[in-house]
């Protein structure tokens, strides 16, 4: 149906349809990625218009540290190897606040320093994961995943598919030694949630 209705529409409320989708996945709901027999370049693609749009999302559900938080600094989402999430996410914050801030999409290569971050998502299986999340976790941002074992290797939120649907999972233990403090409506909608060691 948001297939058709994308068709119908054009590609212009397609920002609309992945923000909003979005936001009903933290209000509750998860997000079904296919519903219908589908070629898997839109399968792949739909998946990433939807983990692009939460992660926009996630930033309003973080208190971070004040030191992070300048005067009407913009967040900035950091996107490592993940090219097509970047670009989703650039026509998602296009002229779009969140908490009177302006938000602002870095492209990050390997090497690229993580200051000035507040969300760093990492694509993929990438072979310099546990680098971005070893500077990630020193920086205290919030660092998102999409790995087999993204939470015991650091991240703080990690991408799962379950059933055709892109949901998530918490590291609590990871948020902690960030100095990152997660809304419990955050939490709420998780698949699962990390406590300690656990």
């Amino acid at each position: 149906m948001v297939r058709k209705f994308l068709r119908w529409h054009g590609p212009s409320r397609r920002l609309l349809i992945w923000t909003m989708a979005a936001a009903c996945c933290l209000a509750g709901m998860a997000i079904t990625v296919m519903s219908a027999p589908a070629d898997a370049a839109e399968i792949a693609g739909t998946e990433r218009a939807v983990k692009a749009a939460f992660l926009y999302k996630f930033l309003g559900y973080v208190e971070y540290p004040a030191a992070l938080m300048a005067p009407d600094a913009p967040y900035v989402i950091g996107v490592a190897e993940a090219d097509d999430v970047a670009a989703e996410l650039v026509r998602i914050t296009a002229g779009r606040n969140l908490n009177n801030r302006a938000v602002q999409v870095r492209v990050m290569h390997n090497g690229d320093s993580v200051a000035g971050l507040h969300l760093l998502f990492i694509g993929g299986d990438s072979a310099h994961a546990a680098a971005w999340l070893k500077a990630g976790g020193q920086a205290g941002i919030l660092s998102v995943t999409e790995l087999a074992g993204g939470l015991p290797a650091g991240s703080v939120i990690n991408f799962r598919l379950i059933d055709n649907r892109v949901r998530f999972e918490v590291s609590l233990d990871a948020a902690e030694k960030n100095n990152l403090k997660l809304s419990s409506r955050l939490l709420s909608v998780a698949y699962a949630v990390q406590k300690g060691g656990s």
